[in-house]
């Protein structure tokens, strides 16, 4: 573990600042976020004393703050492929194939992007998640493809944590929905919770959930179906094919959601544009994806109906 002890020797005659607000102003390599964990954890104390995030401090007091090492990853890294389209020392952005996992879960520890990450990042990945997600900071499902953003430090991945809890990411997809939509454009402003009979699934429904806000628009239309742009301003699992299956329009090939299809194996769904305020060097970056080659076939197809 690593030890950091400060004392508080900047702050006006009588000022009290939150210790937690302090900490990160004084020393940039914490943010708020990682010290309210930190605190919740018991990581933090004052004059030798545990404290909540509320917890004040004035000049003169010390302030330690215990910084865990990281857990050791039990998940084997493998040589498998995937498109790197950008990265740097604390960050890199990824767009994942249609059918990889992100992350393993019980029975199933191979195969995965973080499998994957592991191995082409020599294990650089922040700890934050623990040894099952490594790096991981937003998901997408198994059969969706597109970007998706992983961090490699601690740091950078509670400042990319903070902009997901704060809706200031960019997240831009592209879906072949079923049927013809009334409106060119809408907002879908519904929430999302787990579903009561069904636990694998979610559902709209005001008991136990959590606002979601998805902003859609018609690119273009076929016989029957239709190819869409989405904006998410929130980010609840499925949330795009639980909205889209709310208004009676589910995503093509969605067998959870609405129904399987012989043209596409798994919901026609990519993440086609991600944007982020790098945590570290405070500017905005902006990735934008080309569709993949199984949804350009469906593509093909429904123009031919």
């Amino acid at each position: 573990m690593d030890e950091r002890i400060f004392t508080v020797d900047d702050l006006n005659v009588g000022e009290q600042v939150r210790v937690d607000r302090w900490i990160s102003k004084s020393e940039s390599e914490f943010t708020r976020s990682m010290l309210q964990k930190l605190i919740k954890n018991g990581m933090v104390t004052v004059n030798g004393k545990n404290v909540s995030k509320s917890c004040t401090v004035k000049n003169n007091d010390e302030v330690k703050v215990i910084v865990p090492e990281p857990t050791e990853l039990d998940v084997k890294p493998q040589n498998l492929p995937i498109e790197i389209v950008y990265q740097d020392s604390d960050l890199l952005v990824v767009n994942k194939p249609k059918g990889m996992v992100v992350h393993p879960a019980a029975g199933n520890y191979d195969g995965t992007l973080v499998n994957a990450l592991l191995y082409h990042c020599k294990g650089q990945l922040s700890s934050i998640n623990g040894v099952i997600r490594p790096g991981i900071v937003h998901r997408i499902d198994k059969n969706t493809s597109g970007l998706l953003i992983v961090a490699k430090t601690d740091r950078a991945h509670f400042g990319l944590a903070e902009q997901i809890k704060a809706h200031t990411f960019t997240r831009e997809y592209q879906a072949v929905i079923c049927g013809k939509l009334k409106e060119q454009s809408g907002i879908i402003n519904a929430p999302i919770g787990r579903h009561p009979v069904d636990r694998k699934k979610m559902c709209v429904t005001e008991k136990n959930s959590k606002p979601a806000k998805t902003e859609y628009a018609v690119l273009e239309e076929f016989n029957g179906y239709s190819l869409i742009k989405l904006k998410l301003y929130t980010g609840r699992t499925h949330q795009i094919r639980v909205h889209m299956a709310y208004i009676g329009h589910p995503v093509f090939g969605d067998d959870v959601y609405g129904r399987p299809s012989k043209l596409c194996e798994g919901q026609c769904l990519h993440a086609k544009k991600i944007g982020f305020v790098h945590p570290i060097d405070g500017k905005y970056y902006e990735f934008d994806s080309e569709l993949p080659d199984y949804f350009r076939a469906v593509l093909d197809k429904l123009r031919k109906l």
